[in-house]
């Protein structure tokens, strides 16, 4: 592979490339993201059926982890991620075109979901071998940071677009998502560095190749606990965005309203981002670790006020941490792992990582439903508590090393 100059990442070519084509496809994800559930309840007015959808929609994660890692580390990583971009640009315009044509059932809707879902898992088991390609390895956290920081700027925008788009016709922001994975394939063609290094065949058995991704991270303490750590802590990340949509649809908010109260925290990561080389630098680096753990235990404050505002306003700590966190974890993450191992080692830790993401929405939606939308919350809030005294606790991450020391 050619080695990667350590110029400033604004002048790295490949990287801008790379940044540019994922941020256009997040801001259609950011949009759809809004606009499922959206389309669920002004279909079906369920907010368990929403749930569903959602369910379905990050389902992939978990269930198509594994293969799409090796795949990652068996064929070209940029072919698969072309491939999975085109699939997900399809599926998504056959969505907009069973709205257009007032042909929509709601079983289609959490079909195309989970079809979109795979679509991503396969992408994102590649991305990380690309970046790693692209940069630096002394620049991991600060292009963690940028990635994070600029997806947050879209994601800004993506809510209340998604929002405002789905009030003048249902399927805009469906057809905005498709034209941005169509970007993101331009991007990834432009684009000049091999996205793996060269590679001899393994005449292995598949069984072996993928144990041998597990031993890996098994064997090193802080990917094993951080995957299981910040997997756990998936469920109330992926839970209360999604919760503050229903919530604010069962408190009389319109879908544009919705959309700018989600653009909140998409804005706070951004701040977030720009704040988190002054992180990094004043903190010690387990601090950085653990500080998004306890800043989701701030939405025990709907438990006191169950207002949609208040929701909103305890989410802003957490997406003010997550980039410093990002930065920190992702960063050290890809550095310890050798680059014959990353889509399996990346595959099993984002399996253990998301096995138990899916079951966010749901969980919120039959809570909200069937129960109160307090006992959502409740529930989220106190799975950050435990998780944040794990993460606080272990010693894996409180002897967690330096990138520089790598």
């Amino acid at each position: 592979m050619r080695r990667v100059s350590a110029v400033p990442l604004r002048k790295n070519r490949d990287f801008v490339l790379f940044q540019t084509g994922r941020l256009l496809s997040s801001a259609g994800t950011a949009s759809t993201g809004i606009a499922y559930p959206l389309l669920v309840l002004a279909l079906t007015h369920s907010a368990a059926k929403a749930g569903i959808v959602g369910f379905a929609r990050a389902l992939p994660a978990a269930a198509a982890a594994l293969p799409a890692g090796l795949a990652a580390d068996r064929y070209s990583r940029k072919r698969l991620m072309i491939a999975a971009d085109v699939v997900r640009a399809l599926t998504i315009s056959a969505l907009a075109a069973l709205v257009l044509a007032h042909a929509l059932s709601f079983w289609a809707i959490p079909l195309i979901a989970f079809v979109e879902g795979c679509g991503a898992a396969l992408f994102s088991a590649a991305a990380v071998g690309a970046l790693r390609a692209v940069v630096p390895s002394s620049q991991l956290p600060a292009a963690v940071a940028s990635n994070t920081g600029r997806v947050a700027a879209v994601q800004v925008a993506g809510p209340p677009l998604g929002g405002a788009l789905f009030g003048a016709a249902r399927a805009l922001p469906f057809l905005v998502d498709a034209a941005s994975y169509a970007f993101s394939t331009a991007s990834l063609l432009a684009m000049r560095t091999p996205f793996q290094e060269a590679r001899e065949r393994d005449p292995s058995p598949l069984r072996t190749r993928l144990s041998e991704g597990f031993r890996f991270l098994w064997h090193e303490p802080f990917l094993r606990t951080s995957a299981f750590v910040f997997g756990l802590l998936n469920f109330t990340a992926a839970g209360l965005p999604f919760a503050l949509v229903v919530i604010g649809r069962r408190q009389g908010l319109s879908s544009g309203e919705v959309g700018l109260l989600s653009a909140v925290f998409g804005a706070c990561i951004l701040l977030g981002s720009l704040l988190s080389p002054l992180v990094r630098r004043r903190l010690p680096t387990y601090a950085v670790v653990v500080l998004e753990m306890w800043t989701w235990c701030c939405c025990a404050a709907f438990l006191a006020r169950p207002s949609v505002y208040v929701l909103a306003a305890s989410l802003v700590p957490p997406a003010l941490a997550i980039p410093s966190t990002d930065s920190v974890v992702h960063a050290l993450r890809i550095a310890l792992t050798p680059d014959r191992l990353l889509g399996r080692v990346e595959s099993v830790r984002s399996t253990i990582s998301v096995l138990i993401l899916p079951l966010a929405p749901l969980a919120a939606g039959l809570l909200i439903e069937d129960v109160s939308e307090r006992a959502a919350v409740g529930l989220f809030t106190a799975c950050a508590f435990a998780l944040a005294l794990w993460g606080t606790l272990s010693p894996a991450i409180r002897i967690v090393p330096r990138l520089e020391s790598l």
